[in-house]
């Protein structure tokens, strides 16, 4: 009966993963307008470093929203409808926003910190890096805020795993706009100074709406607590996204601007990433529910779901190495070879985030803590540097 049990569960993950898992092949669409845009992209080393930290800093707040909500939809407190909701959900929304806005501002410091000390950066640099930063984040979350709430409810009513499906989901979509919205925001900041001084402003009014929300909502317990947990978060958020845009800038180095890397490197960083929410945030909703025990060991019982995610994950990252071989510019020398580089990445990748997910669920339950405002926000970025280093000792050793 158990086996049986196992089996049905893995067969129920796997097709529900392949399912939210190959919304990600629309990050091959993210991953073409990079490669369409490398002359802005690659016109300061900070630029193309910076990417990296701003995808993941905006799939850490979506991991976030898209797990609480998911987590709010079983337990009760967030109801599937988009209008007259709870207190909860409208609360959430606003601390999505100051969010947001903290950690514009954060990455923003750290990275032109960073980037003072990598690549020479000027006092200048630093602040075109933070006006940018906030100013992209700020136009992102008004395009993808609605479509969250939208795919969490319909994926509710419609009987799926909310779990399961929304932050892959999610994960794609957020990559497209925010790297459109990237893209945007750099070629009106250099388009000359009317541009310049259209980016401050959308960073100055991004601000005041924050700073408007944080008032109004401060002696709230749930968003003080919210805020000061995912701090903490974001402090190491910022300075793992930094890291990983230095190997992204590595990675050009080695491999030049061969375009099949960059039009697979979203969809990769976002499947590994899926992957962890995935065995991360139904765990999270196990402990919650009393079905799982708040130990380690506890994930022999969680091997269905680990299972199933895993095994759909390989398969995208076999589909992924063919698609650029027809749609880049420069065809692959091997396309064989691309695809045991994928493989080989994923099987890194993958195993590292399974453990670290499920540990984070566990870490945070037993301290008392939501696992919500940690386990998806710290396996997000985590996955976007490991994914990242994996892919570049794969394409250093498979030559």
């Amino acid at each position: 009966m158990t086996v049986r049990t196992s089996t049905t569960e893995l067969i129920k993950t796997l097709g529900q993963s392949l399912l939210s898992l190959s919304s990600n092949l629309g990050a091959l669409l993210a991953g073409t307008f990079i490669a369409l845009n490398l002359n802005v992209l690659t016109r300061t080393p900070w630029i193309l470093a910076l990417f990296p930290g701003i995808l993941s800093i905006r799939g850490a707040i979506g991991g976030l929203f898209s797990g609480r909500l998911s987590t709010g939809l079983h337990l009760g407190t967030v109801k599937p409808r988009y209008t007259q909701n709870t207190a909860d959900f409208y609360l959430l929304f606003y601390v999505v926003v100051t969010l947001t806005l903290e950690s514009s501002i954060v990455v923003g410091l750290v990275a032109s910190l960073f980037n003072v000390a990598v690549w020479g950066a000027s006092i200048v640099d630093c602040v075109s890096i933070i006006a940018v930063v906030v100013s992209t984040m700020g136009l992102s979350i008004v395009l993808i805020s609605p479509i969250t709430v939208a795919v969490s409810i319909l994926s509710f009513r419609r009987g799926l795993d909310p779990d399961v499906t929304v932050y892959p989901v999610m994960a794609t979509v957020a990559d497209i706009l925010v790297t459109l919205c990237y893209i945007l925001e750099l070629n009106v900041f250099f388009s000359g100074t009317l541009g310049v001084y259209f980016i401050g402003l959308t960073s100055l009014i991004f601000l005041l709406i924050g700073l408007s929300i944080v008032f109004r909502n401060v002696r709230e317990d749930m968003f003080v607590k919210t805020i000061k947990e995912f701090f903490v978060v974001l402090v190491l958020v910022a300075f793992i996204v930094n890291v990983t845009g230095s190997l992204l800038y590595e990675i050009r180095e080695v491999v030049g601007n061969r375009p099949e890397i960059f039009v697979v490197y979203p969809a990769l960083i976002d499947t590994v990433g899926s992957v962890g929410s995935i065995v991360g945030s139904t765990a999270t909703t196990k402990l919650f529910l009393g079905v799982l025990k708040s130990s380690f060991s506890s994930i022999k019982q969680h091997l269905a779901e680990i299972g199933g995610t895993w095994i759909a994950s390989v398969i995208m990252f076999a589909i992924y190495s063919v698609i650029p071989f027809f749609t880049s510019e420069v065809a692959l020398f091997n396309p064989l070879m691309f695809t045991a580089q994928l493989v080989t990445t994923n099987i890194l990748a993958v195993s590292i985030m399974i453990v670290i997910a499920f540990a984070v669920a566990i870490f945070t339950y037993r301290r008392g803590l939501d696992p919500d405002n940690f386990v998806i926000p710290i396996e997000s970025s985590l996955a976007d540097s490991i994914t990242t280093v994996s892919f570049l000792v794969t394409l250093s050793v498979i030559v």
